[in-house]
């Protein structure tokens, strides 16, 4: 389940050409030598890897109580469920929900320090550069970050998101080196297959939660909460 992570982000990179293409594009370095624009672009997807371990580290901590208490199936179940509402309800009411939340207000200050940074041109600006860009509200993260808190525990949620970035990293150092080797309508074309790749991933999260024995699918699932017949068995003694 935990290479599922670098699967979504390899295909789902197309996605990420159309929301972080503009900035992986726009990278100073024309005055630079090839190896050192090769060098800093490297350095700056790195910069989202780390963002991304992070927030998966964040998601496993969550995920490991939510696994203690016993909920693990009943979670991967709800994610999937989120995740199939994510891809049929239209984008613009995904877009009034930020409006609403004031998370744009915060989008708008972190694209502005993004702006400042790109004139200092320098490695600890494209790394700096990369994390912050890791920030910026993206459906194909939610999809990792989700992936991230099913799997119970600090390390996996944490490893679970760098297989995420280390996915998304080919396909957007390339853009970032050569900007027109993906053209307009091959993009759309890919764009047009995300919420379906999205779907199926859905409801490989339910089919995970139902623990109907399929191996690699939906394996049976230890439960690790206490049970009521655990509890009676073991009765206190004054």
């Amino acid at each position: 389940m935990i290479w599922t992570g670098f699967f979504i982000g390899l295909f789902g990179s197309f996605h990420c050409i159309g929301m972080c293409g503009p900035i992986a594009m726009a990278l100073p370095g024309s005055d630079q030598s090839r190896m050192r624009v090769i060098i800093n672009r490297i350095i700056y997807n790195f910069g989202r890897v780390i963002t991304y371990s992070l927030l998966g580290a964040l998601m496993g901590v969550i995920g490991r109580q939510i696994s203690l208490a016993g909920f693990q199936q009943v979670l991967s179940i709800i994610i999937g469920f989120f995740i199939l509402v994510y891809v049929l309800i239209p984008s613009r009411f995904g877009n009034r929900i930020i409006q609403l939340s004031g998370i744009h207000q915060i989008i708008i200050k972190i694209q502005h320090t993004i702006g400042i940074l790109f004139k200092l041109n320098n490695q600890m600006s494209m790394v700096t550069i990369g994390i912050l860009n890791g920030f910026l509200p993206c459906g194909l993260v939610y999809a990792g970050l989700a992936g991230s808190l099913v799997t119970g525990s600090v390390s996996g949620g944490f490893t679970y998101m760098i297989l995420f970035g280390l996915g998304t990293m080919p396909l957007m150092l390339l853009t970032s080196l050569i900007p027109h080797f993906a053209g307009f309508k091959l993009r759309r074309r890919i764009n047009r297959f995300i919420p379906y790749a999205a779907g199926v991933l859905g409801l490989l999260f339910i089919l995970r939660g139902l623990s109907l024995g399929i191996p690699f699918i939906s394996p049976v699932l230890p439960h690790t909460g206490t049970t009521l017949q655990q509890v009676n068995s073991h009765p206190m003694h004054p």
